[in-house]
């Protein structure tokens, strides 16, 4: 059974979410990749306001195809995540409190996830047409000249999502190994 999460997440339903949780995400999130991650840790270094209130944001790390057939977005599944990990723990400690994409990622990013409260979800890989019916509403929120990788902010209802990596450092990779290992030796 999925449980039903809403963006803005705040720290503490980011915390009741347990790695391995199936969840259906609705609300707002935004989009960015690394060259916008880039671009927003600079404005946090300069202690200037970001484009949007990454406070209880979620940020699925995705550069969509353009809209067609009266979609708000193409394609738009996740790309790998440890791209953004030089950024992340800054974002985090900034108030973003969830993540979506695919892959590890590194130690520094689940250390600020378990000190400011913060998740990682996984998108399914190869199910960007899908997932896309999930966006409602596209927008452009900044850095237009990065083409598909500017910011936007989606409105999205049920988009399937896994945790990944909980608040805890609970990581999926890791605990699913383990698992299927033990599975082996019964």
């Amino acid at each position: 059974m999925a449980i039903k999460v809403t963006a803005p997440l705040s720290p503490e339903d980011a915390r009741k979410l347990r790695c391995g949780d199936s969840c259906l995400l609705s609300g707002v999130i935004y989009t960015a990749r690394d060259a916008a991650h880039k671009r927003l840790c600079e404005l946090l270094s300069a202690g200037k306001e970001l484009p949007f209130d990454v406070k209880n944001s979620v940020i699925y790390y995705v550069g969509p195809t353009p809209e067609h057939d009266g979609l708000p977005i193409g394609s738009a599944g996740p790309t790998t995540s440890y791209r953004m990990d030089a950024y992340s723990p800054a974002l985090i400690a900034a108030g973003e409190t969830g993540m979506i994409g695919k892959g590890r990622r590194s130690a520094a990013v689940v250390a600020a996830m378990r000190e400011h409260g913060a998740v990682y979800f996984g998108a399914i890989g190869g199910a960007g047409a899908l997932l896309s019916h999930c966006v409602k509403m596209a927008e452009v929120v900044a850095y237009d000249d990065l083409g598909a990788e500017a910011l936007r902010r989606l409105v999205v209802e049920d988009l399937p999502v896994t945790v990944v990596i909980d608040a805890e450092g609970n990581d999926l990779y890791e605990k699913g190994r383990k698992e299927y290992l033990e599975s082996l030796r019964k």
